[in-house]
């Protein structure tokens, strides 16, 4: 969503800066990018109320204030006797209806307009759709105008399942399937209700009687039909994260000012269909549940005053506004106060461990988890959806994409493709797994839990795990081990079948969790707070580099020194280093050490040069003790 930096401040009591209104859009979770006088906002979807100026505007209250927004028409306005039918009130529970009929149109539109579609870029289709889609842009909520002499007969609102042609206002030709939201007369259907209107009834530059729609939509109703039919509708995408279902008379109202600004108004009317009243939600206050949450001291008036800048309500309790679809606990109500605050400016703190920790029974996942991790395997998490059409998969009606079409039915493609992507990036011991849902479907569609464990190549890195590969005995003897009661089938995978020249065996077992039995663990008992924690390290993005080394030793009272030596060896960019080959010759009284080290760092890519210094830093002080060389140096 494109927004005017001049619009945008207009709304504001203060006019920050560019910079400033940027810096603090940022802190309130709403990602954007400058060019020039426009903001190109990347709104998380859970925030359709900010899809406009004025939504924009309510969040920035807190730092700037806000004018008296745009001005509305005010004086009273005539019933509108409409034939109107709402066949489907728990898809459209409220709607509205404007007939507004002008004269005398203004050749030019005002400055507010004119930049709308030239600093935006908006393209003029004709006076009451312009004007139509600035309101959107201005109020957040779309509205749809028909041409008044097209609406002859009864207008019928509906969801129904429908099998018909439909021809959208911008000329294309769409098949319209299953479930829908439609207006229809006659049973003709005339407006993809909270997407696109229809041809047959659309206004045009000659139109000067219009039909003006705003309404509320079920946003499950809308959901996935632009997708479905290949539609870009700013309409939908609004309506898909839910607008002010309370809003409509005064958007009708903001529409009939417009109109009034460009053109004498002949006759006005209004009409509103409501099946049921708005119920607005509460939270009680419970500042102290805020502050635990955060991790803060804030004050219940610090923090009563928070949101009522944000538009909320407070009386005894907080009256959550009409359009913030996305409040409804205590923890959405600290999401808000720590974006006001802002995130960088709270105070970490310690987590408190409870002194008695009682873990009874654990469940399947959880155990099985805890016994793979244990043994060096990595958790991985997969799409559940594939490109593969498999017996009894589930097709998706609008996929992500062309890869993403069905559901999985199996888990074993997913972890094959994590394998071989690690193969390719010179791993040369893997050991993953995935507890997921799949999803099959008879006569009913049927979600079950699976477990997926792959391994190829090397136990581990120590010298003995070095030079054993993992195979059938390793992982029968980790599952049906530890797992007395179940027996686990290990496949083989053929290479042959894959795109890799690797050669190490492959081998996989998938299950359903179901089918494994309860596992429990003791209860234990901390009457001291641990000093220790286990501190997150992310996954560097830049490449990694290995260099091996063959060290020769003929001083065999000097064997314990190098390996000290090459244990205790640390630096930044030193990731990981162990010794994975030991030999004795007993004939020469030598032994051979194999030591592997392997840099990366989190910056950069690491060169050559950086590494070989590295290198030289590490083995120099080796090689100088007596009896001590390496092969090829």
């Amino acid at each position: 969503m494109k927004i005017a930096y001049l619009d945008l401040i207009d709304y504001l009591s203060e006019k920050p800066s560019k910079e400033l209104l940027s810096e603090k859009l940022f802190q309130l979770g709403h990602e954007h990018e400058i060019d020039g006088d426009v903001f190109d906002m990347e709104l998380t979807p859970n925030r359709g109320d900010c899809l406009s100026l004025i939504g924009l505007a309510r969040d920035l209250n807190i730092f700037f204030g806000m004018s008296d927004g745009p001005k509305i028409y005010t004086d009273n306005i005539e019933s509108l006797p409409i034939n109107f039918e709402n066949l489907s009130p728990e898809h459209c529970p409220k709607i509205s209806f404007l007939e507004i009929e002008i004269e005398d149109q203004s050749s030019e539109y005002k400055s507010y307009l004119q930049n709308y579609f030239g600093l935006l870029g908006n393209k003029k289709t004709n006076f009451f759709t312009d004007i139509s889609n600035y309101v959107s842009y201005e109020l957040g909520q779309p509205t749809h105008c028909f041409d008044q002499k097209t609406i002859k007969n009864k207008l019928v609102f509906e969801f129904k399942e429908c099998d018909d042609n439909f021809k959208t206002l911008l000329g294309s030709e769409i098949q319209l399937k299953d479930q829908n939201c439609v207006f229809s007369i006659n049973d003709e259907i005339i407006s993809l209700a909270g997407v696109m209107g229809g041809a047959s009834t659309a206004c045009s530059t000659m139109t000067n009687k219009a039909l003006v729609e705003c309404a509320y939509f079920n946003p499950e109703s809308i959901i996935g039909k632009t997708v479905k039919y290949n539609l870009t509708s700013d309409a939908a995408h609004k309506f898909e994260r839910g607008v002010d279902i309370t809003s409509q008379e005064i958007i009708l109202r903001r529409f009939i000012k417009i109109i009034e600004d460009h053109a004498k108004i002949k006759t006005v009317k209004l009409k509103t269909f409501t099946s049921q009243e708005y119920k607005y939600s509460c939270i009680p206050i419970d500042t102290n549940k805020i502050n635990k949450i955060l991790g803060t001291e804030i004050q219940e008036t610090e923090y009563l005053n928070y949101l009522s800048c944000l538009g909320f309500d407070i009386s005894d309790k907080i009256k959550v506004p009409a359009y913030r679809h996305d409040i409804k606990t205590q923890n959405d109500l600290a999401e808000e106060v720590a974006r006001v605050i802002g995130y960088d400016n709270i105070t970490s703190t310690p987590i408190s461990l409870n002194n008695r920790l009682n873990c009874k029974e654990v469940n399947k996942s959880l155990f099985i988890e805890s016994l793979l991790t244990k043994n060096g395997f990595y958790e991985v998490i997969n799409f559940p959806f594939t490109s593969k059409k498999e017996t009894n998969s589930i097709s998706i009606d609008n996929p992500l994409d062309s890869n993403r079409e069905n559901f999985r039915t199996s888990i074993k493609d997913s972890l094959v493709g994590n394998l071989l992507y690690n193969e390719r990036r010179q791993k040369d011991s893997i050991k993953l797994f995935e507890i997921s849902d799949i999803y099959t479907k008879d006569l009913k569609v049927v979600q079950q839990k699976k477990l997926g464990i792959i391994i190829s190549g090397r136990v581990g890195h120590n010298y003995v795990d070095f030079s054993n590969d993992l195979n059938f005995q390793y992982l029968n003897e980790l599952l049906n081990g530890q797992l007395a009661d179940e027996f686990f089938k290990i496949d083989e995978i053929p290479r042959n079948s894959l795109d890799t020249k690797k050669k190490a065996k492959i081998f996989y077992v998938e299950t359903f969790l179901d089918d494994i039995p309860d596992s429990f663990f003791s209860e234990v008992h901390t009457n001291k707070k641990s000093k220790h924690f286990i501190n997150y390290t992310p996954v560097s993005e830049f490449p990694s580099s290995t260099r091996d080394f063959s060290f020769s030793i003929t001083n065999l009272k000097k064997v314990g020194e190098v390996i000290e030596a090459l244990e205790n060896t640390s630096d930044d960019i030193i990731k990981h280093s162990f010794m994975f080959d030991f030999y004795k010759n007993q004939k020469t009284n030598t032994v051979k050490l194999g030591y592997r080290f392997i840099f990366q760092s989190y910056q950069k890519t690491l060169s050559d040069d950086e590494i070989n210094t590295k290198v030289q830093e590490i083995i120099n002080p080796v090689i100088e003790l007596d009896g001590v060389s390496i092969q090829g140096m």
